[in-house]
C-alpha cells in the first residue's frame, strides 16, 4: 500500500511545472511570504494570454522577489540592483518581437532602479512591469525603502519612518505609463486577469502587487502574515478609473486597489522609426 501510495504521488505533476526549473526548487522565500503567489498569478496569466512563451522572457533586479526570474524555465535575466528595466529596454530593441516581462521589488524598481522606471514609462517602452511592494527591502536586512509607510519601523528606522512613501500609481502615471494598476496578493483571480491585459496591451505596463513580508517588515511592526491578509481584505476598497493622487499608501483610510490607467499612445520603437527613418 505505501509502495503505492508513493508511486500515485511519484506521477502526480503540477499545472506550472513546465514553466518552473524545478531543480531550483525549493524556493528561497520565507513562509507567508506573498512572492510565490505573485510569481503562480503570472505564470498563469502567461498561458491564458495566450502570449508566444517562445518569444517570452523575464527580467529581475536584486531581491527576494528577483529571484522570480532564476525559477522561470523560459529564457530569463537576473540582473543587477535597480538594473532591470535597463536590461529589459535592450532586450526589447534589439528584438521587438520578445515579450518582456520585468517581475521585481519595490526596492529594486523604486529606490536603487527609480531613475530608470520614470524613463522607462516616459518612452512608453512595450514591457510589462510587476512591482511586489512589501514596503521593504526583504533580502539585504529590512531597511527602510521608498514605499515604507510613515511611522513603519525598520532596521535603519527603529522607532519609525519619517518619511512619506510614493504613490506608485500615480508615479507610473505621470511618467507616461499607458496601463496602470493596484492589487493585492488577497485578490488572486483579480490579479491574475489584470497581468493577462498587460501582458497583451502594447506600451509601458504597470502593476503593482501588495504583498506581506513577515520576516523583515512583519516582525519589526509586530504584524504576521494573516493579520497583514485581514488589512487586505478589510481595509481595500476596488474601484477602477480613480484619479491616481488618491491612490496613496494608507491603511487607516483604506487602500484602492483597481484598473486606473488604460490609454493608448506609440511605443518607443514605433516614435523611434517614425522619428529616425531614413528616406
Amino acid at each position: 500500500m505505501a509502495a503505492d501510495i508513493q508511486a500515485s504521488q511519484s506521477e502526480i505533476v503540477h499545472p506550472l511545472d513546465h514553466l518552473i526549473r524545478t531543480d531550483r526548487i525549493p524556493h528561497i522565500w520565507c513562509p507567508g511570504c506573498g512572492i510565490g503567489t505573485v510569481f503562480s498569478a503570472c505564470l498563469k496569466a502567461m498561458i491564458s494570454s495566450r502570449i508566444d512563451l517562445e518569444k517570452t522572457c523575464m527580467v529581475s533586479g536584486i531581491g527576494c522577489t528577483g529571484r522570480a526570474a532564476g525559477y522561470l524555465n523560459l529564457d530569463s535575466f537576473h540582473t543587477t540592483h535597480g538594473r532591470a528595466i535597463p536590461f529589459a529596454t535592450g532586450l526589447k530593441l534589439a528584438n521587438p518581437e520578445l515579450n518582456v516581462i520585468v517581475f521585481s521589488g519595490d526596492g529594486d524598481l523604486f529606490a536603487i532602479g527609480g531613475n530608470h522606471f520614470i524613463h522607462g514609462a516616459r518612452r512608453n517602452v512595450d514591457m510589462t512591469v510587476i512591482c511586489v511592494n512589501n514596503f521593504i527591502y526583504g533580502m539585504t536586512g529590512g531597511q527602510v525603502g521608498a514605499t515604507t509607510p510613515v511611522k513603519a519601523k525598520t532596521t535603519t528606522t527603529p522607532v519609525g519612518n519619517p518619511d512619506a512613501p510614493f504613490n506608485l500609481p500615480l508615479l507610473a502615471w505621470a511618467s507616461g505609463a499607458n496601463y496602470v494598476a493596484r492589487w493585492t496578493m488577497l485578490h488572486i483571480r483579480k490579479l491574475t486577469a489584470c497581468i493577462e491585459k498587460a501582458l497583451t496591451r502594447k506600451g509601458f505596463s504597470f502593476i503593482e502587487v501588495l504583498a506581506p513580508c513577515p520576516t523583515n517588515y512583519g516582525r519589526k511592526n509586530k504584524e504576521n502574515s494573516l493579520e497583514t491578509l485581514r488589512l487586505y481584505r478589510d481595509k481595500t476598497i476596488i474601484k477602477n478609473n480613480v484619479d491616481p493622487s488618491e491612490l496613496d499608501m494608507d491603511f487607516e483610510k483604506g487602500i484602492i486597489l483597481g484598473e486606473f490607467v488604460s490609454r493608448e499612445r506609440p511605443t518607443c520603437i514605433e516614435n523611434y522609426d517614425r522619428t529616425c527613418r531614413i528616406p
